[in-house]
């Protein structure tokens, strides 16, 4: 069964997080959710880094303000990482700029500000490139999406 890991570094980000967590779940993909700070708790990010490389597909990290986590996630870890920058000061540019501006070699794919729905969505488009019941439900989104 595909696994996506959630993380964000504060427990301020749930809400916008959960959004991704609903997705992945619409789609039948396994959820584990984590609250770590690169800063604050840099040893148990570099631990739950281990195992999501072990045991997860893709992970979604969220972050505001100087945003590192998703960088430090991707730097772990040879899985896809998709990162989420959260509006916590100066409207969230400030976390979309150093969650997009990553080094080469070390990419975070990065979608909008609080945009954690289409993060999940990503995830679930990746999958279903090579799962064919992740791929049966996400044409199914997909149809009805067009239909609405």
């Amino acid at each position: 069964m595909p696994r996506v890991a959630i993380i964000m570094g504060s427990k301020s980000d749930m809400d916008i997080m959960t959004k991704a967590e609903d997705v992945l779940k619409e789609h039948n993909i396994k959820v584990e959710t984590h609250v770590a700070s690169a800063h604050r708790n840099p040893k148990r990010v570099q631990d739950l880094a281990k195992r999501f490389e072990e045991e997860c597909d893709i992970v979604i990290a969220g972050a505001g303000m100087a945003a590192h986590l998703p960088g430090v996630i991707a730097s772990l870890v040879s899985i896809p990482v998709i990162g989420v920058p959260i509006k916590a000061s100066m409207d969230g540019l400030d976390a979309l700029l150093a969650i997009v501006q990553m080094p080469p070699g070390i990419p975070v794919a990065t979608v909008a500000i609080n945009g954690s729905r289409n993060a999940g969505i990503l995830a679930v488009q990746i999958i279903a490139r090579y799962n064919d019941q992740v791929q049966s439900s996400f044409l199914k989104f997909r149809r009805d999406q067009q239909e609405r």
